[in-house]
């Protein structure tokens, strides 16, 4: 009834018998082709050993067989065997593809970029950050074109936590922790349940040896009594059934030990409470048989309340179906009853590798089709780790997201074709103003270089800097984040406020100090022309909108026998001039005005200043407000005189 928590022995290698037992499974050509792979990996690993004692050939051939038993193809299977090549030979590429074919040396490139997890770890970031490990899964899947680079590596980690009893510790509760964060959640994402199984068991042997043992033991205590109590039930179960005619085969289900401890602690029972440690499995040839099946067991015995679930009215977001209940039994004792097809049963069991069938050609089939594009539709993770079991993350496909690697080991998500700029801004705001070159995978690169899922991404900043205007220009590639756009435009737009309130500074200083008044509360000013701050009024001021002349009203009402306002004169009908008059860097007939601060005639100097919102402002050239402006943005300070027809004139 327990699924299989002990450590698997490394027995002697006997090849011939492997060949043999694959020989039952695949072609006669495609078993020469894997006796091929292991003549071909023999010499190559001879030497090499893996940290849990195990010889790699004994290794690889271990993970074929669980592949075997998953139904894969002979190249996923001829893969697992060579997956150590690469590290092992230059031109591997070459020489697994003229001897294996061009799938197998596909299958080792993901397998190769799979690697880079072990980056990960070493950096030392916390397993428990959810969202990271939210991150890593899905760029885990992300990274691979074939999905079945996922299952070999599934595969090749189930392996060694069979041998992990002889690794260090130290190496032992590194590998359950990633086990338990990362391949265990794969597995279930993936609906692999016989793997996930056993990977979550063999992990939390060594992350709770305690616990672990604690159930172990008394799953075993009541092995016997167990077993017979399940013998009875099934017997009755099955004359009830086969008196309504339905056609069944009833098992009695393991229970895993994760399982077990894990409900245990979360909902704080002792072992005796729990509803499911005595189990069978009912499979049923059609769905309409499930439900007469239920109505057959809940005849019999009494359901418990709360303990029913359909999943087959509402399947999982895996695609995992099956009717759950549990009853009292004979005695009052709880038992769980689960409830499918075959054809559920099989999916279950094996997930997206149930589907995995080659026909000729080595053309994947329709069923296949149909399950990865499921997958790539609903890869979404329920967090393990963290203390709301049923928070799901967002949804993600594979050609909406990427996942890169900072220098520290975090992983990142950011948008399909997202560039280091993207990136940066990801990070932080202020990085990302910054930004001034970038880092992938340890080689400079251009800041619009496109980046790819696992890539290590490291920026290069100066001190104090700002971005630049090319940025927001979709043509050239900088951005791709709509967060980014937005930062970058926020930042231009505040230099844009900047500019006119210190121009309205100019102004308002210039206009009390005429008046006298430099003594005033300038913020109840502010108040009294309807600004909440004095930030308002000086940026109005700068923008033309509010005229010195309403300053100076508001000050009137303050100082109504210092400061006497002239009526104003009426106004005198002459042309407009024309920005014709000015030329600003060489070029007439721009639009220009001038500065309300020094308001230039043409008898002075000149410069032009490029404004953020206001076009071109033309400046006295001795202006301190634009020497100012000139000592922290001379690149939109531009040269300019009066036109000599203006000067004929005067």
């Amino acid at each position: 009834m327990v699924s299989s928590q002990q450590t698997h022995a490394i027995k002697p290698l006997d090849t011939a018998a492997l060949l043999t037992q694959f020989g039952g499974v695949f072609t006669s050509s495609e078993t020469a082709a894997m006796a091929r792979a292991i003549a071909f990996a023999e010499p190559l690993y001879a030497k090499q050993i893996e940290l849990t004692g195990e010889k790699v050939l004994h290794h690889a051939l271990g993970a074929a067989t669980i592949l075997q038993g998953l139904n894969m193809d002979a190249d996923t299977l001829i893969a697992a065997i060579l997956h150590r090549v690469p590290s092992c030979l230059a031109d591997w590429r070459e020489r697994v593809e003229a001897q294996f074919g061009s799938h197998v040396c596909l299958l080792l490139q993901g397998l190769a970029r799979m690697e880079q997890l072990a980056a990960f770890n070493a950096t030392g970031t916390p397993m428990a950050d959810a969202a990271q490990l939210e991150n890593l899964r899905k760029m885990v899947l992300a990274m691979v074109e074939d999905i079945r680079v996922v299952l070999i590596k599934l595969a090749l980690r189930t392996d060694t936590l069979r041998h992990l009893s002889g690794a260090a510790a130290v190496q032992q509760q590194r590998i359950a922790h990633e086990t338990h964060s990362i391949f265990a959640p794969l597995a279930n994402r993936l609906g692999v349940w016989q793997i996930k199984w056993e990977l979550e068991d063999l992990a939390v042997r060594y992350l709770q040896p305690e616990a672990y043992q604690k159930v172990a033991r008394l799953l075993a205590e009541k092995r016997g009594e167990r077993e017979q109590y399940i013998a009875d039930f099934i017997a009755t179960l099955q004359r009830k059934l086969h008196e309504a005619h339905i056609v069944a085969a009833v098992t009695g289900r393991p229970k895993h030990i994760y399982s077990i401890l894990n409900k245990m602690q979360r909902k704080g029972l002792a072992f005796e409470q729990l509803f499911d440690v005595r189990a069978v499995r009912i499979l049923v040839e059609s769905v309409s048989d499930c439900y007469a099946a239920l109505g057959a067991v809940q005849a019999l015995w009494t359901p418990i309340a709360g303990e029913f679930d359909d999943y087959i009215a509402r399947p999982k977001s895996n695609n995992y179906r099956s009717i759950h209940t549990a009853v009292l039994g004979a005695r009052g004792l709880p038992i769980e009853v689960q409830i499918r097809t075959h054809e559920m049963h099989q999916t279950s069991e094996l997930g997206v590798a149930a589907h995995w069938r080659y026909k000729e050609g080595k053309q994947a089939d329709s069923q296949f089709d149909e399950q990865i594009v499921w997958l790539r539709q609903i890869l979404e993770w329920k967090s393990e780790l963290v203390t709301q079991p049923d928070s799901q993350f967002k949804n993600a496909s594979f050609g909406e997201q990427i996942y890169v690697f900072t220098p520290q080991g975090k992983v990142i998500d950011l948008p399909a074709n997202a560039t280091p700029v993207d990136f940066a801004y990801r990070l932080h705001t202020d990085l990302g103003h910054r930004t001034r070159g970038a880092k992938i995978n340890g080689n400079i690169a251009p800041l619009n270089t496109k980046l790819h899922n696992g890539q290590r991404v490291e920026i290069l900043t100066i001190k104090h800097g700002a971005p630049s205007r090319d940025w927001l220009n979709p043509q050239l590639g900088f951005l791709q984040s709509t967060g980014a756009r937005a930062k970058v435009r926020a930042w231009f737009n505040a230099q844009t406020i900047s500019d006119s309130i210190a121009q309205g500074r100019a102004l308002l200083d210039k206009e009390l100090q005429h008046w006298g008044v430099t003594e005033l509360n300038q913020d109840k000013l502010a108040q009294q022309l309807g600004y909440n701050k004095l930030e308002d009024l000086l940026a109005a001021l700068g923008r033309s909108t509010l005229s010195t002349r309403a300053v100076a009203r508001a000050l009137q009402s303050v100082f109504p026998h210092k400061i006497i306002i002239a009526a104003p004169l009426a106004k005198v009908s002459r042309p407009r001039e024309k920005s014709a008059h000015i030329s600003v860097g060489g070029v007439n007939n721009l639009l220009t005005k001038n500065a309300l601060c020094c308001k230039p005639t043409t008898h002075d100097p000149i410069a032009a200043y490029i404004t953020g919102n206001h076009g071109i402002t033309i400046h006295k050239a001795s202006c301190a407000y634009l020497v100012r402006l000139a000592a922290t943005r001379p690149e939109r300070v531009l040269t300019a005189q009066w036109a000599a027809s203006t000067q004929a004139k005067k």
